[in-house]
């Protein structure tokens, strides 16, 4: 008789049990849809995407393949960069560089040939310059991204305008 009782006890602490974790578990499933509208809600407040997408220099606006000129630069451009702390050896970044043009852009017709960009190539480059020369050998290695970025708005500054939309790094080399 007592052997039964334990069964009759056991079995009923299993179903509490069983009724205790399926109500747990429909509050916390609650909570996190609510989390995750949350999280959602302020993403979208904020202009982020929660998906990981890669976004280069000039991503806001799409300019399309047929409407893209570039112009390259004769020469890769040797560039010094700024010394480590504590180091006296000077280093340096070698790299050819690409402009990417937008031909419907305002400013095209005056700035966008090959022959006004070859007239203000030395302005340009000195704005590629002033940019490498804020950062370190690794610093430049792991910001490339950042310093296409703001090598395209100072680019676009001294334009006064927003014709030359991307630039491309090709053959980067770090000493």
């Amino acid at each position: 008789m007592k052997k039964n009782l334990i069964s009759v006890i056991i079995l009923a602490l299993l179903i509490v049990n069983i009724v205790l974790t399926a109500i747990m578990m429909f509050s916390v499933t609650g909570a996190s849809k609510k989390t995750a509208a949350l999280v959602d809600n302020i993403a979208t407040a904020l202009n982020l995407e929660l998906s990981s997408g890669t976004e280069g220099a000039g991503a806001e606006e799409a300019v399309s393949m047929a409407d893209t000129e570039t112009y390259s630069f004769a020469e890769p451009m040797t560039i010094p960069l700024k010394k480590n702390e504590g180091e006296d050896k000077d280093h340096y970044c070698i790299v050819s560089i690409t402009l990417s043009i937008n031909t419907k852009a305002d400013g095209y017709k005056e700035y966008g040939s090959a022959e006004s960009l070859a007239t203000m190539e030395g302005l340009i480059k000195d704005e590629i310059n002033s940019v490498f020369a804020q950062y370190t050998t690794e610093e430049a290695r792991d910001n490339q991204e950042a310093i296409k970025k703001e090598i395209i708005n100072r680019i676009q500054t001294m334009f006064d305008s927003k014709f030359i939309y991307n630039v491309s790094f090709g053959d980067i080399m770090f000493g």
